[in-house]
């Protein structure tokens, strides 16, 4: 898989990332899986009665924070314009959930809540 809309030196530094410090194709694979729930219907993002530890939607936006830390400065900020569509998105397709406001440690979108 290929990390689309960055650089050939920003997808080489992901390539590395991935290959010391995540696993192969993990940048690319949280990509799609964000913009696959981006293109299903509706206003709010949909939500599984039952979670799917590893599969939702903010466990790809984690793998994405995981690779952002590890980056470079110039390939971070190269991914950062794509990532920060993607939370332009998700904040828009979700709602505060109070509730969860403990969970902010782990990403401030782990606190927003899906249709269910």
């Amino acid at each position: 898989m290929r990390v689309r809309g960055v650089s050939a030196r920003t997808r080489a530094a992901i390539r590395r990332v991935e290959d010391q410090e995540m696993w192969p194709n993990a940048v690319a694979k949280a990509l799609s899986r964000l913009e696959w729930a981006f293109q299903q219907p509706g206003r709010y993002l949909n939500a599984s009665e039952t979670p799917s530890p590893g599969l939702e939607v903010e466990d790809a936006r984690d793998d994405l924070e995981l690779a952002m830390r590890l980056l470079p400065l110039g390939a971070r900020r190269d991914l950062g314009r794509l990532i920060k569509r993607i939370d332009e998105e998700y904040e828009r397709r979700t709602l505060p959930e109070p509730n969860h406001t403990e969970w902010a440690v782990f990403g401030w979108w782990w606190t927003r809540a899906r249709e269910r």
